[in-house]
């Protein structure tokens, strides 16, 4: 028998690309679910609500196709002007994407603070998978029972329980988000897994550690800004962290007994750096107190939250 091939199937596949956001209330996952589908940290986590400050854009790779996944803050109703225009960063990801992955926490119960985010997606009208997360912490029957919850919410293309912890469900996510793209450019260079620069990353690690070390309303209090950055020629990076809190006794919290809370903070962020930038680190902290910085405009144009 002769084979003969069919001239399509020879073809080069056309490249595919395109924008998706990872949207949902605060602690339902999402940046543990954007670094495990990036496959790297590209995003900080921590189990504090409102963890995410800004939209940071990890990058899926395969060789016919590039999703570039932005990464939102918790959409929760807000106390605070930082608060406001967190739910500004959402809507405007959402409003500009081919697709969405819309978050819910399965073994913490599907409720009105999803409906509240599905809610506004419709209005959007976009392409949404439900992704519901954290899987591994529930039993067959609770995972069917949360994604019927789901499934109240509206129509969306797909349903798919995972584990962003674990990595379950994770690759069948990965290619369905993948299956959606149009042809299209590729935005990013082969290998590249964010666009965040280097500055701000680091500034975001120190916060996740410090996140780790401190309780109640402290954590929402905290921003930190790297204001120096520097590789010098013989390999050490030389960083200035500044730390902001909102008041004195704040301050005292962030430092801890003889320094020992910035201390371990600034260690395990050091190392973490170290690790991810393979060379040499000085790294300097400093705490500053900014009066209620979360509610003034000046303030938090200063600290980098614009609208």
């Amino acid at each position: 028998m002769i084979h003969t091939s069919n001239a399509q199937e020879d073809e080069p596949q056309a490249f595919r690309s395109g924008f998706g956001a990872v949207v949902g209330r605060p602690n339902t996952g999402k940046s543990t679910l954007l670094n495990k589908l990036v496959g790297g940290k590209v995003a900080i986590t921590s189990d504090k609500p409102q963890t995410t400050r800004s939209a940071v854009r990890g990058i899926v790779n395969i060789p016919q196709a590039q999703l570039v996944l932005i990464d939102t803050p918790g959409y929760h109703k807000p106390r605070t002007l930082l608060g406001e225009r967190l739910n500004d960063v959402v809507r405007q990801a959402w409003s500009d994407v081919e697709a969405v992955l819309f978050v819910v926490d399965g073994a913490a119960g599907v409720g009105r603070g999803d409906a509240r985010v599905a809610a506004d997606l419709k209005k959007v009208d976009r392409p949404t998978l439900c992704v519901v997360n954290k899987v591994d912490l529930m039993k067959p029957p609770e995972i069917a029972a949360a994604l019927s919850a789901a499934a109240e919410f509206g129509d969306f293309q797909e349903f798919v329980p995972v584990s962003a912890r674990t990595g379950e469900g994770i690759e069948l996510l990965r290619g369905l988000a993948l299956d959606r793209l149009p042809e299209g450019p590729m935005y990013y260079p082969p290998g590249t897994n964010t666009d965040q620069p280097p500055p701000a990353f680091v500034a975001e690690l120190v916060r996740e550690k410090l996140l780790r070390r401190t309780w109640e309303e402290l954590p929402h209090s905290i921003a930190v800004v790297t204001e120096d950055y520097e590789e010098r020629e013989d390999g050490l990076l030389e960083i200035s962290i500044r730390i902001y809190v909102e008041r004195d006794s704040q301050k005292g919290m962030v430092i801890g007994k003889k320094g020992e809370t910035l201390k371990a903070a600034g260690t395990e962020a050091r190392e973490e750096i170290e690790l991810l930038f393979g060379r040499k680190v000085f790294l300097e902290l400093k705490v500053k107190v900014e009066k209620e910085w979360q509610r003034r405009p000046q303030a938090l144009e200063r600290l980098g939250f614009t609208t």
